[in-house]
């Protein structure tokens, strides 16, 4: 069952026609807007249209639409045969008028330019350009709802085009939510966050829902693609174990005109090593680079017919890593939702007066510690702080 928490209240006491949303980790704010929008749809008196939109049909779908299924069958709403899953549209008509709530992505032109509709929900608004949300925004009649972790300004704290911001107009209503203000929360999850205010910048933005710093990001400047290019060329798998707490994190790394291609393969808790394998297996036949930290799963792995082999550790592997990874041109396809989650979200840590250290946060950092083995595989970096220095083979018979 999805309790309607202290967060459903906050947003349901909002009423102007802009609602914004930031919000921490765990804060329920896509559950409570959810929530909203299906009392709305089975309330309403008389037609109404409501559309959820997100930057890209996977990212929905792992999102989103999985989160709007799971309250309605929670709640014992769901029927099936008012759910189209090819149009990824729910109806919810009675006798009182027609209500439809439809799900689509920022990345199909006609829909963003298409029909009117009642009420909007942009899920995780910073990553819709300003441009997509005024096409979206001039053609939402009534309610648009907008949430976001606040990692770094975008157009609705800064405004585009000479344009007031968006939390700066008269109809937009502004909230914040941590996850204090979700009581579903179990206590175990409290603890996790809890135990990360150590690290100010994370906390600041996903502990107490305030705006970041981006200059706190590792990683910059990747550009999402729709897919891998047909001529590029397979170069290896980066491969980090989780099991119970961490999912096992796997990317295919592909080499295309000088610079590399990311495709999140695998991004799962609980898979066995066998499980893992089986998983490989269904894949083009590559070198898989996995954390060396766990050699057992490794030859296990490898018994499969895996072509495997550890990540390579030593005195600042892991900073020269990053460096060599920061200094690549990196595409990565829409697919690969939570590679691109933790490619967002990866900060470097911050000392006790929040001034940023050289060292990386132990969180979001499965898909980037994969990948990081694989893209800097075989290369040692002559290590200097804030400088890439010299590059070569670390050690031969890799490719790449």
């Amino acid at each position: 069952m999805y309790l309607k928490t202290t967060a459903f209240d906050k947003i349901n006491n909002l009423n102007k026609r802009i609602r914004g949303i930031a919000g921490g980790t765990s804060a329920s704010k896509t559950i409570s807007i959810l929530l909203w929008l299906i009392d709305a749809s089975q309330s309403y008196q008389g037609n109404l249209t409501s559309s959820v939109v997100s930057e890209s049909m996977p990212h929905l779908k792992r999102g989103a639409i999985r989160d709007f299924i799971n309250i309605m069958q929670a709640h014992d709403y769901f029927d099936k045969n008012r759910w189209n899953k090819t149009d990824f549209i729910y109806d919810f008509s009675d006798q009182r008028g027609k209500k439809i709530l439809e799900f689509f992505s920022a990345d199909q032109p006609g829909k963003v330019r298409g029909p009117r509709r009642d009420i909007l929900f942009i899920n995780e608004a910073n990553n819709i350009s300003y441009e997509t949300f005024t096409q979206l925004e001039i053609r939402t009649r009534k309610i648009i709802w907008l949430d976001w972790n606040p990692v770094s300004e975008f157009w609705f704290y800064d405004g585009e085009e000479g344009e007031r911001a968006v939390k700066d107009r008269d109809d937009c209503d502004f909230l914040v939510l941590t996850y204090k203000d979700n009581e579903a929360l179990d206590l175990a999850s409290v603890k996790t966050i809890e135990a990360r205010r150590y690290n100010k910048n994370w906390f600041r933005v996903y502990g107490e829902g305030l705006l970041g710093e981006a200059e706190g990001r590792i990683y910059t400047g990747w550009e999402i693609i729709d897919q891998v290019p047909e001529e590029a060329r397979l170069d290896s798998y980066g491969l980090d174990f989780g099991y119970t707490n961490d999912p096992t994190a796997c990317d295919a790394v592909y080499y295309w005109n000088g610079a590399w291609v990311i495709d999140q393969i695998i991004h799962r808790k609980g898979l066995s090593n066998k499980q893992i394998a089986d998983l490989l297996t269904i894949q083009p036949r590559g070198l898989v680079i996995a954390d060396s930290a766990e050699p057992k799963s490794i030859d296990e792995i490898k018994s499969y017919g895996i072509h495997i082999t550890p990540s390579i550790k030593g005195k600042d592997s892991v900073l020269q890593g990053i460096q060599y990874v920061q200094g690549q041109k990196v595409f990565i396809t829409k697919r690969s939702v939570d590679t691109i989650k933790e490619y967002r979200n990866y900060l470097w840590m911050t000392d006790k007066e929040g001034r940023i250290i050289n060292e990386p946060s132990p969180i979001w950092n499965h898909h980037m510690d994969a990948i990081r083995y694989a893209i800097a595989k075989g290369r040692k970096i002559e290590w200097k702080p804030n400088d890439p220095g010299g590059v070569k083979p670390f050690y031969e018979g890799l490719p790449g």
